[in-house]
């Protein structure tokens, strides 16, 4: 199972993302990592994924919030294993990367399951795709983890659809694995709403077979590719 941590409002505006927008988000309920922790205890989960929306407004963009939310399930069901799906904690400007990789390794630093972070698309496509984030930011928050600790498993996603070429696939696919990012799910982009970026095409399972082969031969050891797939698709299971 995944929980969305830090309330239902994003401080970015990313143009796939069907998550309400908003400057002025709801406090952080200091609660919510205790209801998390009941919860997974009583649905006995094995393995759990916890993601948030972007808290730029936060002083910590959020940290404190993971490391409670990861003690208290540790509390309450230390066999369950805890995957973490985190933003970038850039923060805004000015904000300097050290700060920036601080956030990144106190959440690395509790040994999670697994450490995700997504690309989601390709470099050209950041802009449109990704208001507010950063294609090299986000590989330096996967950098980072590594260098502070080889042994965790890190693992970043592509939604495929928003126009970009198989060439621009494989180059995100090689700088994932410049940074040593093990593991890999590729998924086809879904509009929310009129809203939101157009499709501009659907690959077909085929194609997501052959991308995933091509990975595999890159190095991941983990790859998940498919139209339906997501980022916690069959998180917790074993290749």
């Amino acid at each position: 199972a995944t929980f969305l941590l830090m309330g239902p409002v994003c401080t970015r505006s990313c143009g796939f993302c069907q998550v309400d927008k908003g400057h002025a988000p709801m406090p952080i309920d200091p609660k919510e990592p205790r209801k998390v922790a009941e919860s997974v205890a009583l649905l006995g989960l094995r393995y759990v994924v916890l993601t948030s929306v972007a808290r730029d407004d936060l002083p910590d963009g959020g940290v404190n919030v993971f490391a409670q939310t990861i003690a208290a399930i540790r509390s309450q069901s230390p066999g369950t294993e805890i995957e973490v799906l985190t933003p970038d904690f850039w923060g805004g400007q000015p904000d300097p990367q050290a700060k920036q990789r601080s956030r990144v390794e106190a959440v690395a630093a509790l040994r999670p399951a697994c450490y995700n972070h997504n690309l989601e698309t390709v470099e050209r496509l950041q802009g449109p795709v990704r208001r507010g984030a950063k294609y090299h930011r986000s590989l330096d928050v996967l950098r980072w983890v590594k260098e502070l600790d080889p042994t965790i498993p890190t693992k970043s996603g592509l939604m495929l659809g928003h126009g970009e070429t198989e060439a621009e696939i494989l180059q995100a696919l090689e700088d994932l694995r410049s940074v040593n990012c093990d593991r890999l799910t590729l998924g086809q982009y879904l509009r929310p709403s009129l809203d939101h970026l157009p499709v501009q095409r659907y690959w077909t399972p085929a194609e997501f077979d052959r991308l995933g082969a091509l990975a595999r031969e890159l190095g991941f050891t983990q790859v998940r590719s498919g139209p339906l797939v997501r980022s916690s698709y069959h998180a917790g299971e074993a290749d």
